[in-house]
């Protein structure tokens, strides 16, 4: 049974990339792939069951991203997994909206399943653009919460972990995340 790395090994492979380290992303990514697959998973998860993008590819592709990312001051683990989360949003993005332009005629749009922690009248499902643009319009309003909404509901992260990232205490996330449940409830709810 292999052992998994702690916390402080991770931090301190991304501390190394800081210092121009290339061969520690080539170290680090067995370490954080069964995570970052987690993620992955998580996401295509509430997506349609006849997704073309699969989890291993979400995470091949986000990772050689990640890979590219030099002016990234990685801060700690929860900030990478943070930063991976955002890049498998934008690639799903991309994703949705080729896949989407290719059905000539419309047809229905890449749907998302909700989180049960969200609540849109009897919606099951969103449009994963509509989820986008409110959480794009939402970020315009108030940056930090677009993104604790980003690592709750797309990273899975919990609120110590969200206050880690953003370096703010529980209370604040809980009170900024109440907060951006309403805003989305409003804004999604008159979409489609």
């Amino acid at each position: 049974m292999s052992e998994m790395p702690d916390n402080s090994s991770i931090t301190k492979i991304l501390s190394d990339l800081k210092s121009g380290g290339n061969d520690a992303f080539e170290v680090l990514f067995p370490m954080v792939y069964d995570e970052l697959r987690k993620i992955a998973g998580s996401y295509l998860g509430r997506e349609r069951s006849n997704h073309t993008l699969q989890p291993t590819a979400l995470v091949h592709e986000a990772f050689l991203r990640l890979s590219k990312q030099r002016e990234i001051d990685w801060e700690s683990r929860t900030h990478f997994f943070g930063v991976s989360a955002r890049l498998m949003r934008e690639i799903l993005i991309d994703h949705a909206r080729r896949h989407n332009s290719q059905k000539r005629g419309g047809g229905l749009n890449t749907q998302i399943a909700l989180d049960p922690s969200l609540s849109f009248g009897d919606k099951k499902q969103l449009d994963v653009l509509a989820v986008d643009d409110a959480l794009n319009k939402l970020e315009l309003l108030d940056e930090r919460q677009a993104r604790i909404v980003e690592m709750k509901f797309f990273a899975g992260l919990n609120v110590e972990e969200i206050a880690s990232v953003l370096e703010i205490s529980s209370a604040t996330v809980k009170r900024e995340w109440s907060s951006a449940k309403l805003y989305l409830s409003r804004v999604l709810s008159t979409e489609n």
